[in-house]
């Protein structure tokens, strides 16, 4: 029985909970974001780097890849058409940083096999994983294909190296997992929060910013959240992106993720921000509850994002929502479809459930879909077809 399956039982890993109040008793009180990376990122003991299932319908939450293989087929399919875009090069790579249980990569693995053996001969498939645990995972996923050596390959820090990516940077709800800094307005003053350990429990107070870099934030927005109003900086964000920026030579970089424009994401209604926390599928605003068991998630600032990537050489193609990517891109015909001796009924409507869930615009459907490009001339991806979102100026 391992350590993690001995508290499984219980509300939170007290563990974990001793090593953030030892902490606490050092310095008296730390940034949330300090919090939620010791809540989700510790070495030993934090969410992402415990074993148990956290993805899929026995996990914790749900992500498009464990929906159906529909939704990597309709990304190799976007993928193939970004390779004949640069003019279907020998090698062709895809970058996927974080790549959860590998299911994504399986199937855009499997659709090249069956539709564009062309595309898999060029293709080269990386993966840029931090968790030991899903990297296993990955492994023994990919494995089961029987690919030819070398088709698929992981990177060996977390930092992909400089200019090594022609072809795609792919992340699919990643982003939003990133450690966020939360802070408020008070007084027309920029504040942050800061967890303390009060009466046997963990508090919330102001304080200063931490960085300069929070109020640089909103400079360059040229907004705050309002007043009284308390919101989610990811700054982490900010230099994830400039690192896929350097690492990507001539291509594309697709991202999926839950978020907003700045204008809509800090509006003076939105009184409490965006972070949630999710447990076996049931969401939550307490991240002091089920410390190391419970997911928390932010939505993403798309504003920023694209501004950060157009610093370090990104032009962005267009923004969408995950229905009308997958919809251009066909997702449909797989409901146009009647069951034959090739699609039995129950594979038939187990696609329409799919199609139906991956669509929805009040769940999953609602995900941003981000095209950027660096090196490539003017183009329409078949995936932003539809797209009526600009990305923002």
């Amino acid at each position: 029985m391992s350590a993690f399956d001995e508290f499984e039982s219980t509300s939170e890993n007290p563990l974990l909970v001793a090593g953030i109040r030892a902490r606490l008793e050092r310095e008296g009180r730390i940034t949330f974001r300090d919090f939620m990376e010791m809540a989700l990122y510790h070495p030993q003991h934090g969410y992402y780097r415990s074993p148990r299932e956290k993805m899929g319908r026995s996990g914790d939450y749900l992500t498009s890849p464990e929906v159906h293989p529909l939704f990597g087929h309709m990304v190799g399919r976007q993928l193939a058409g970004m390779w004949e875009v640069i003019d279907s090069p020998a090698r062709f790579d895809v970058l996927e940083m974080g790549a959860g249980n590998g299911l994504l990569a399986r199937d855009v693995l499997l659709w090249a096999h069956r539709v564009q053996p062309a595309f898999l001969g060029a293709l080269t498939y990386r993966i840029a994983e931090t968790s030991a645990a899903l990297a296993e995972r990955q492994r023994r996923t990919l494995e089961a294909l029987g690919l030819p050596e070398g088709k698929v390959a992981w990177e060996a820090g977390e930092t992909p190296a400089a200019g090594s990516v022609t072809g795609c940077v792919l992340s699919n709800e990643l982003v939003d997992s990133f450690p966020v800094h939360r802070v408020a307005v008070e007084g027309s003053k920029l504040r942050e929060v800061y967890v303390v350990w009060r009466d046997d429990r963990f508090e919330e107070e102001l304080g200063p910013p931490s960085t300069p870099e929070l109020s640089a934030y909103f400079d360059r927005l040229g907004l705050l959240p309002g007043e009284g109003c308390r919101g989610e900086v990811n700054l982490a964000a900010l230099s994830w992106m400039r690192q896929v920026a350097a690492a990507l030579a001539h291509g594309f970089v697709l991202t999926f993720d839950y978020g907003h424009e700045a204008a809509e994401l800090y509006a003076p209604w939105r009184r409490d921000g965006t972070l949630l926390c999710f447990y076996r599928h049931n969401p939550s605003s307490d991240p002091y509850a089920r410390i190391g068991k419970q997911d928390m998630t932010s939505h993403v600032d798309f504003t920023t994002l694209v501004e950060e990537g157009c610093r370090h050489g990104l032009e962005p193609l267009g923004i969408t929502t995950q229905t009308r990517f997958l919809a251009a891109l066909g997702i449909g015909e797989a409901l146009a479809r009647t069951p034959n001796a090739e699609l039995s009924l129950e594979e038939y409507y187990s696609r329409r459930r799919a199609v139906t869930e991956l669509l929805d615009s009040a769940a999953l459907g609602r995900i941003r879909v981000l095209v950027q490009a660096k090196g490539v001339q003017a183009c329409r991806l078949r995936g932003l077809e539809d797209a009526t979102d600009e990305p923002p100026a």
